[in-house]
């Protein structure tokens, strides 16, 4: 079991003003709307009744994502009028106390995002918009990393991973573009996903985040790299991180924007699928990383399938 962690608005306060960001109107609100049926836990199923922010984009391990795949509407994306991220700007948060050994990953993950921004795979989402027809932008920066090596949190509480970022980030990006990934030494036991992203504040500035467990000899979250250029538990984490960020991209939860009418977005319609053996970042560095969801390449028929069997997956390779 992942721990439990309750953060209380007065310890909310104290990191530079986290706040949290009411579930989207017309967004999904994931997990509740899957329930106990998809095997969660009661601290996700209550994240509504305590008034924190959703987990969206949830990516689920392999076994739960066939068990939801199997149950879900087959339907293309649609807009649903919120607003999508132009040129993101990342920045990793490693939370905490074995982050000073922690082998490849941290510089692993420092070239993953590095070669993230102009490359194919980060070109797979912009043929996403908003109302106003500005599209999806695959010009990420990234601003480097920070380590906390106090105790992290898990994954049960989006509140305390907020509040995370409110602590060390103190210099949000102010155009309200900032996505702040926080890598945890916890690992996820049985908790039914891998990894999450949501929204929230960050001292009256709008910052979007994600939430990942450590996924060393974890076999519900493992692609299965076996290019012997990461160790496992890197591959592991590059593979869910372009899950969370293309979401991020095109359904920052605030309103939500493109997701199906199961409540699916770009990176849970394509998760555990892969178009190529490896895809290579403008970095030159390669990762094992599944593909992310084109209602184009679907329209048209040039995409490769899903775990449903549409054929609208992108890989970017």
């Amino acid at each position: 079991m992942f721990m439990k962690t309750t953060i209380a608005a007065a310890s909310l306060s104290l990191c530079a003003g986290a706040s949290l960001a009411a579930p989207p109107s017309g967004a999904p609100v994931a997990p509740q709307a899957y329930g106990a049926a998809a095997g969660m836990h009661h601290e996700v199923e209550d994240l509504a009744t305590r008034g924190e922010p959703p987990m969206l984009g949830i990516h689920w391990t392999r076994e739960l994502h066939a068990a939801h795949q199997a149950r879900t509407n087959r339907t293309v994306m649609t807009y649903h009028g919120g607003k999508i991220m132009g040129d993101p700007s990342v920045k990793a948060i490693f939370w905490g106390s074995s982050w000073g050994s922690s082998g490849d990953k941290i510089a692993g993950i420092d070239s993953f995002y590095t070669g993230f921004g102009g490359s194919k795979y980060a070109n797979t989402t912009i043929e996403y918009t908003d109302s106003t027809g500005t599209h999806v932008s695959p010009n990420s920066t990234y601003g480097g990393h920070v380590i906390d090596t106090s105790a992290a949190s898990g994954g049960g509480s989006t509140s305390a991973i907020l509040a995370e970022v409110c602590k060390v980030i103190t210099s949000p990006a102010g155009s309200g573009n900032g996505y702040y990934p926080v890598y945890t030494d916890v690992p996820r036991g049985s908790a039914g996903y891998c990894a999450w992203h949501s929204a929230g504040t960050c001292g009256g500035v709008q910052v979007q985040f994600a939430f990942f467990f450590k996924l060393d000899g974890d076999a519900g979250c493992d692609p299965a790299d076996t290019s012997g250029l990461h160790s496992q538990g890197l591959a592991a984490l590059a593979n869910v991180s372009g899950h969370e960020l293309a979401e991020a991209m095109t359904d920052p939860a605030n309103p939500g924007a493109w997701y199906d009418a199961s409540g699916s977005e770009n990176g849970d319609k394509c998760a555990w699928t892969f178009g190529a053996p490896l895809v290579t970042f403008s970095n030159g560095s390669q990762w094992k990383v599944q593909g992310e969801w084109s209602n184009a390449a679907y329209n048209a028929g040039t995409g490769y399938a899903n775990s449903s069997g549409q054929k609208g997956c992108l890989s970017g390779g």
